[in-house]
């Protein structure tokens, strides 16, 4: 992970599926791990999915807040 990995968390939305233009820092919970069980896309996006699923799952979200509010 790079810290610039954290500022794409909070400003990049989801281009895809059910919460598609979503932040991705937004995105609940049983969505990310829907892709954990099912397999994250291939790519950037899919690194960032498993990174917030990551985040999510281990309940580091506060870690995002000082980010979003810029």
């Amino acid at each position: 992970m790079q810290k610039e990995d954290l500022q794409r968390l909070v400003g990049t939305p989801m281009p895809f599926g059910k919460h598609q233009g979503t932040l991705i820092c937004d995105l609940p919970g049983n969505y990310l791990n829907w892709f954990a069980r099912e397999g994250f896309p291939k790519g950037e996006i899919g690194r960032l999915l498993q990174l917030m699923q990551e985040i999510d799952h281990n309940g580091l979200g506060y870690l995002l807040d000082p980010l979003r509010k810029r």
